[in-house]
């Protein structure tokens, strides 16, 4: 039986990357085909390229035994090839329905026909299971998880041959995670042949029949999903072994006088008396399940929102810090590395230059305003080499670069800045494996230099890695504080839900 799609010796450049070198991948009828590598190794190249985003330099493409080169993302659709994108493709000021039906909206009498349209995408929602989304609210109201799943449900309201999904959980709850599986087991019982992007090893072993790396670009291995373990999968994904994920020793620091005192903040309904202590040299988690009030606490201590009461302490000082707003945590020494890093950490259209030399302006500019660009570059280059930030100059755009580099450059912008007092709110999703791995080496290095880090993560393996001690939220609350040698997932687990068993609520 021949391929569905035959892709062969396909290459794309950009200006000073070669972002695919010859690969070469088959895609059988209905099969999911999982497509995995570090950031920047051409996943998201190769599926634009297919889906007519973009155009190969090199190489030809097969479908159904015919030669294929769309030269759109319409054209591709014509012939039944489609793509659920990472970053979202939705009109904010439209509603549900009219995202679902865009550019096919159903017509009467030549007038669009809303009553029709606005049935049939309550119909599409409810095959998902997202009942509770109402077709004609606007989708800029809805959460960044409902967006991906309006997303997909547009996809998946047209008959498709090949499906591409780039990153599609990264977005969404665990409850939207298995109603997405259980679409794709669907569509590939009917015969669709799925291409699954993704970084989270366990949902690609969960969905894959066949598993295909890339690295810088290239073909480095195709394997049947059950013949490989993920320790192999991340061995060809990054060249060396990582199976020795770096593990803290305990730290020393909780005897010093603490960097920061967070004393009984409270912003209803999200965060309710929260303290706690973070020390000079010390990672600490903040773990809990996803509305526990983590983000929001994180957002009280930098001064993004006004808290209703509650207080936070610097340095052992008596007085509290007067922190108003994001400008006075900096001036404070303070720093939030924001988990939307594309809205709130990066200026993407602008050159990575200007976004690392930001936060320390008077740095590279002279008396007059102006800014000394030979300095400005020169302080680029160092943190590109420090952070290993793969580029080819500083005059790059940050949104040309994958999402573990843009990461790099919202942390050097901070280290440019050097912060004592370092918040880290999820610096790993959409992250590869061999990035993460780079990214917790850093937080170690810095702790071990002195600096206070407080990390929010959703992952909790990765709390238990790099974390001195990991405090647990649920239902607003601080409910427990875990020592390195008593972490447990089982523990860890059991305080994140006491909150809502407590008050009768479900997880």
């Amino acid at each position: 039986m021949s391929p569905l799609l035959q892709i062969k010796g396909l290459g794309k450049s950009y200006p000073g990357v070669r972002a695919l070198d010859g690969v070469d991948l088959e895609l059988r009828a209905g099969e999911v085909h999982a497509l995995v590598g570090e950031n920047g190794a051409g996943k998201s190249t190769l599926a634009r390229l297919v889906c007519g985003i973009a155009q190969p330099d090199a190489g030809r493409m097969i479908l159904r035994g015919r030669p294929y080169a769309p030269q759109s993302r319409t054209d591709a659709s014509r012939q039944r090839v489609r793509m659920v994108m990472q970053e979202l493709n939705l009109i904010g000021t439209l509603t549900v329905a009219e995202n679902i039906f865009m550019g096919r909206m159903p017509r009467r009498l030549g007038f669009i026909d809303y009553r029709g349209m606005n049935a049939r995408s309550r119909q599409i929602l409810a095959d998902l299971g997202l009942d509770d989304i109402q077709v004609d609210r606007p989708v800029a109201q809805l959460g960044v998880g409902q967006q991906q799943m309006v997303e997909i449900a547009a996809v998946l309201s047209q008959p498709c041959d090949v499906l591409i999904l780039d990153e599609p959980t990264a977005a969404l709850t665990a409850a939207e995670t298995r109603v997405l599986f259980e679409q794709i087991r669907s569509l590939r019982a009917a015969g669709t042949s799925i291409v699954y992007i993704s970084h989270r090893m366990e949902e690609i072993k969960r969905l894959a029949d066949r598993i295909t790396v890339l690295r810088d670009g290239r073909h480095i291995a195709t394997r049947d999903a059950a013949d490989v373990g993920i320790e192999q999968i991340i061995r060809l994904m990054v060249g060396r072994d990582l199976s020795q994920m770096m593990r803290r020793e305990q730290s020393h620091a909780a005897g010093n006088t603490p960097a920061l005192r967070a004393a009984n903040l409270s912003r209803a309904p999200a965060v309710r008396d929260v303290s706690f202590e973070l020390y000079p040299g010390e990672i600490l988690g903040l773990a809990g399940l996803m509305g526990s009030g983590r983000t929001e606490t994180v957002r009280l201590v930098f001064g993004a929102d006004r808290a209703d009461s509650g207080a936070i302490y610097l340095n052992g000082s008596p007085s509290p810090a007067r922190i108003r707003s994001p400008r006075d945590a900096v001036r404070h020494g303070i720093a939030l590395l924001t988990e939307d890093r594309k809205q709130q950490g990066l200026l993407l259209p602008r050159p990575l230059r200007e976004n690392i030399t930001i936060t320390h302006m008077r740095d590279v500019s002279r008396l007059a305003g102006w800014v000394r660009g030979g300095r400005e570059r020169s302080i680029a280059n160092r943190f590109i080499d420090r952070l290993a930030v793969r580029c080819h100059s500083p005059e790059q755009p940050a949104l040309s670069l994958s999402g573990g580099n843009q990461q790099k450059i919202v942390l050097a912008k901070w280290l440019f800045r050097d912060c004592p007092i370092l918040i880290f709110d999820e610096p790993t999703p959409g992250i590869d494996v061999g990035a993460k791995f780079e990214i917790y080496q850093l937080l170690a290095d810095m702790a071990r230099a002195g600096k206070a880090i407080l990390v929010v993560s959703s992952d909790l393996m990765e709390l238990m890695a790099i974390c001195d001690r990991i405090a647990v939220m649920s239902a607003g609350r601080l409910v427990q504080t875990f020592p390195r040698d008593q972490f447990s997932e089982d523990r860890i687990m059991a305080a994140a839900l006491s909150g809502y068993l407590a008050h009768g609520a479900t997880a």
